[in-house]
């Protein structure tokens, strides 16, 4: 018999315990709940822990395989614009739902109420746009060398797609995949991370909700498997996956991707960023104070597009640095259920410890580190809360090449544009990128083919805040994948060419000659 008495413990101070109590009731996510279990389940506001859940069993994880392969001839031969029917009456039960789901996001995941909420605006955007392409999901017509021959090249679904999604955004991440999957032709199995499995149930929740709805959708369409790495494994493991679309950490993706590589799958790998802005001579600096401050310490730091490193212009150096060192200290820090708050938790003490170190590595190298301390919250004595830190590195300290996934600031000064540039360019990471300028040829600069070399390149905003309509993703590191908008949604399909002979004679190709 599950057990909620763990509610309580979310703490009744700002009604926490009545609003996990309501969202919890308003996805069903009661029965799941045990006293105890595999995977414990709770909030990183203050530490509670809630209960815990069942971890899929090996066996388990064969059979919703299976059922994902059996569901695909009947999703496959639906037609794309049905198809996109079932993501329209998705998209109906996240408005419905926007407000319970952007709660427990914040509960589960330490975001502040408007990021709890403007992720579950995503997942909304994200169907809207899938259910215009579901009528879009056009090919080629391509001229033929030879008389009498048409050819054209379409796409096909691809078959079964896995999706491994991050803490950090326990809900969109899930959407941009599957909304497109689904109109695509392609059934899911989702694994969410083990830090916020109770998101997971609740979109699962919906989509059954809009799958009763549309009433043609085939058994195992959809699934979602709580586990660790040996779900994980599985789907990467197995043949019936034609795609693992994974986010998380760059050791992860060298783990993951190379196995799926094996069997010669398709992977769509989001992994590590260590996001840099230039703020150049010519900047608005209310500009660019306003776009470090979120894109550093925004999710407290635990975005994958994080702003990390910061390089600014000597000449506008003592007039900007002083300023954002204010700004910083002005953050509100805090229950992120509370009005007013920026910052809420950090996910866990891993994550607290992590940035801990690093910034003791930034001052043992004689750095200047503005902020980092713990902050103490008696109410909140479980939660692991940390004022972002701003790190102002000597000059012999040129830049950082490892991420941290904490709300730290490395910050540095520059003279050379094309030095400042290459500095960006010069880590391991390609994700995300920012200039600050005013400069019409330093812009141009920054965004052609010579500039940046991060998947996002961004002129006068952060380097946070993607939408949906682009195509998300990076270089090197950072896996290379694409997710979301613009032909994103190629990856979950099939490319095939047809050549069709309409003539009564049959000429071959480059002009060969093959007479009998």
């Amino acid at each position: 018999m599950n057990d909620l008495s763990g509610i309580d413990r979310l703490s009744a101070r700002g009604g926490r315990a009545s609003v996990a109590d309501r969202v919890l009731n308003a996805f069903d996510l009661h029965r799941h709940i045990a006293v105890s279990g595999d995977i414990p389940v709770g909030s990183p506001i203050d530490g509670s822990i809630l209960g815990g859940l069942k971890a899929a069993r090996p066996a388990e994880i064969q059979t919703a395989i299976a059922a994902a392969s059996d569901a695909f001839p009947q999703w496959r031969d639906t037609p794309a614009p049905v198809r996109g029917e079932l993501v329209r009456l998705l998209g109906e039960e996240l408005r419905a739902h926007k407000e319970e789901l952007g709660a427990l996001v914040s509960l589960e995941a330490g975001k502040v109420t408007s990021e709890g909420l403007g992720e579950v605006q995503e997942m909304i955007d994200i169907c809207d746009f899938a259910v215009g392409l579901s009528r879009q999901l056009h090919g080629l017509t391509i001229a033929s060398e030879r008389p009498g021959h048409h050819m054209t090249e379409t796409w096909h679904p691809l078959g079964p797609v896995g999706v491994i999604s991050a803490f950090n955004f326990p809900v969109a991440v899930w959407s941009w995949n599957t909304a497109l999957a689904l109109v695509c032709g392609d059934p899911v199995i989702w694994k969410p991370s083990e830090k916020t499995p109770l998101c997971g149930l609740a979109c699962q929740y919906l989509f059954e909700r809009a799958a009763a709805r549309f009433g043609a959708a085939p058994k195992g369409l959809h699934q979602i498997l709580i586990g660790g790495r040996e779900v994980g494994e599985a789907l990467a493991d197995s043949p019936a996956i034609k795609l693992v679309s994974a986010t998380g950490s760059t050791r992860m993706g060298r783990v993951l991707g190379p196995r799926v590589a094996a069997r010669f799958g398709r992977t769509i790998l989001e992994l590590g960023g260590n996001n840099a802005v230039i703020v150049a001579p010519s900047a608005d600096l209310e500009l660019a104070i306003r776009g470090i401050l979120f894109g550093a310490a925004g999710t407290a730091g635990q975005r994958c597009t994080t702003t990390r490193r910061l390089f600014v212009h000597d000449s506008v150096y003592d007039a900007l640095v002083p300023r954002l060192k204010s700004a910083y200290a002005a953050i509100t820090i805090g229950d992120p259920m509370q009005a007013g708050v920026l910052v809420g938790p950090l996910i866990d003490e891993a994550a607290r410890d992590g940035m801990v170190a690093t910034l003791d590595k930034a001052r043992a190298s004689g750095a200047v580190v503005s902020g980092g301390e713990r902050v103490e919250l008696l109410e909140l004595a479980g939660g692991f809360y940390m004022r972002p830190a701003l790190v102002e590195h000597p000059a012999d300290v040129t830049n950082v090449m490892e991420e941290t996934f904490a709300p730290i600031l490395h910050v540095f000064r520059y003279t050379d544009f094309e030095d400042a540039v290459r500095r960006n360019n010069d880590v391991p990471q390609g994700l995300s990128s920012a200039i600050f300028t005013t400069d019409l040829r330093e812009a141009g600069r920054f965004i052609s083919a010579a500039g940046s070399d991060c998947g996002i390149a961004n002129v006068n905003l952060g380097t946070s805040g993607a939408e949906i309509g682009g195509a998300f993703g990076g270089e090197k590191e950072t896996g290379g994948g694409r997710e979301s908008g613009s032909d994103s949604w190629k990856a979950y399909m099939r490319r095939q060419t047809h050549t069709m002979n309409y003539s009564s004679e049959l000429p071959l190709a480059q002009g060969v000659d093959f007479p009998i």
